[in-house]
């Protein structure tokens, strides 16, 4: 066994070798042609964060194994029970992790063992024990970011400048928050579709609204965004006056300005913007000045937008659960920070 396999080491030039003939195969033009084309699509399987994160959770795990003497190859149950312990519990001065980090570390094991040809087996009882333990033991509720209620995306929209930059802001807010839009998808939408090889989908701007085609978590979708009460709040009028203004036809919606902020530029947005947008404008505007400036920053996510959609609109929560594309009513429960509860009483509708 090479050093390089007994560490686990994935080195990225030979990730893209993991696909490819089997050996009895004579290769010819067009298998090789299918073969570049199944190795792109292998690297289209998970987003790159996603990928990132899953590198680090190898990189980890392999680290940890070396200073207790062990291999990270073949995988062990035992030993993933016993890091999984050494996880929660904080042992050798490293901060104890939480349970949904735990998991996710998990997630990334065994996917990094399934490029490796190897099968992780999570039902285990070495490892859903020590899970189901540390569940038990350490689960904690979600916590949840604010909801960038309507007032407050009015107050923040208000604080943006009328500059290319301040239009460009000010339809990011809008739509991603008429539409419960994820930063990544805010960021990753282009004006036509197909129109980059990077896109995660595409608008078709109608008399109506405008209707969002997105490539999200749980697969494609579309998203109707309606014309506001007036040009100042509408979230599709503003997203007209930055296309004209910024001159965009083609490729990324939403893309750097120059130092100047009078010119567009041809790069795409990276999602990071929005959230630092939101927290720019939640200080600006004044919302929750009764906090100090840290725990107001820490309060609001790119999640507040969508947070805020869900508490805001005053529909059925099933045409909420359909705009934001959640599988299950309960998960759009969970973004409604101030619902109407016990709208429906069972305790006397049984009789009591």
């Amino acid at each position: 066994m090479t050093k390089e396999h007994k560490s686990g080491a994935l080195p990225e030039q030979d990730r893209s070798d993991t696909i490819a003939l089997p050996s009895r195969v004579a290769g010819s033009s067009s298998l090789d042609r299918l073969v570049d084309t199944a190795r792109d699509y292998a690297r289209a399987a998970a987003s790159e964060n996603t990928l990132t994160a899953y590198a680090k959770d190898w990189a980890h795990f392999a680290r940890w194994c070396r200073v207790k003497g062990a291999e990270p190859l073949p995988p062990s149950s035992e030993m993933i029970g016993l890091y999984l312990a050494d996880l929660a519990s904080g042992a050798g001065g490293s901060p104890a992790l939480s349970v949904s980090t735990i998991e996710r570390r998990l997630s990334g094991l065994a996917w990094n063992y399934a490029q490796r040809s190897f099968t992780l087996d999570r039902k285990n009882r070495h490892i859903t024990t020590v899970l189901a333990g540390i569940r038990r033991k350490h689960a904690r509720p979600p916590v949840q970011k604010e909801a960038i209620l309507a007032a407050d995306i009015l107050a923040m929209v208000a604080t943006l400048p009328y500059d290319l930059r301040g239009l460009r802001d000010r339809a990011i807010l809008l739509l991603g928050y008429a539409g419960g839009l994820r930063r990544s998808e805010i960021v990753s939408l282009d004006v036509h579709k197909d129109d980059t090889p990077d896109s995660g989908g595409w608008i078709e701007i109608e008399k109506q609204g405008v209707l969002l085609t997105l490539n999200a978590k749980t697969g494609w979708r579309e998203v109707e965004i309606g014309r506001g009460t007036s040009d100042q709040t509408c979230p599709v009028h503003a997203l007209e006056q930055w296309l004209h203004f910024a001159r965009i036809d083609f490729g990324p919606m939403f893309v750097g300005t120059s130092r100047n902020g009078k010119r567009a530029l041809g790069t795409r947005l990276n999602d990071k913007h929005v959230a630092r947008l939101i927290k720019r404008t939640v200080i600006d505007a004044g919302i929750r000045a009764e906090l100090p400036e840290k725990e107001r920053l820490a309060l609001f996510s790119g999640h507040s937008l969508r947070a805020g959609l869900a508490s805001s609109a005053e529909v059925d929560d099933r045409y909420v659960q359909k705009h934001l594309g959640h599988a299950s009513a309960e998960m759009t429960r969970r973004y409604q920070r101030r619902r109407d509860r016990f709208r429906v009483n069972l305790t006397k509708a049984a009789g009591l």
